[in-house]
């Protein structure tokens, strides 16, 4: 248990940015309360709750995991040489909406 404490010691010593937000009276209230029943101070609860959700967020859309079988199949097709599909080489070809110049609408 005493390790633990010292770890804490030293992690709060490391915090040294602020980070200021306003909230509407029943946030305040509900990170209370939230922080009461997790035995927390609301700055320990909010910073740790934001804390694990953008790390939540960011493994979510930057990183996946793959079966290694699935990975195989998908490394695989990486590799293979790439055909030729006719239909979508013409497709491509064509100008986009985005290749053509906007038609403006003359002022009033």
């Amino acid at each position: 248990m005493t390790a633990n404490l010292d770890a804490r010691k030293v992690q709060r010593s490391r915090r040294n940015e602020r980070l200021d937000v306003r909230v509407s009276a029943d946030e305040r209230d509900l990170f209370e309360d939230a922080a009461t029943l997790s035995g927390r101070t609301v700055a320990d609860f909010v910073r740790e709750t934001a804390t694990t959700a953008a790390r939540m967020l960011l493994a979510d859309r930057t990183r996946f995991t793959v079966e290694p079988e699935r990975w195989a199949a998908f490394a695989d097709a990486l590799d293979r040489e790439p055909r030729y599909l006719p239909r979508l080489g013409a497709f491509l070809a064509e100008p986009s909406v985005l290749d053509k110049a906007p038609v403006l609408d003359k002022p009033r």
